[in-house]
């Protein structure tokens, strides 16, 4: 089987929701922690968007961490 980034992608994103959550769950870090983890991750593509030859992927990628943030992409809001 071919390596697929899509695939790839979709299952980092899915575990490392489930870490944010499970930290969470175990008061390891606040909601408030982990919203600050997930907005860093979102200011970082931003960033990236200036600079990047393919600045829609970035884009993309950084409106896809603030639905995580706002609570539609996961089975239960962070």
């Amino acid at each position: 089987m071919k390596p697929d980034p899509d695939i790839a992608g979709l299952a980092a994103l899915s575990i490392c929701e489930s870490l944010l959550l499970s930290m969470t769950d175990l008061e390891i870090i606040d909601r408030d922690e982990a919203h600050a983890i997930l907005e860093d991750a979102a200011t970082a593509h931003r960033r990236a968007m200036e600079e990047a030859t393919n600045q829609q992927v970035h884009r993309d990628v950084a409106d896809l961490i603030e639905r995580i943030i706002k609570g539609r992409n996961s089975t239960r809001p962070l």
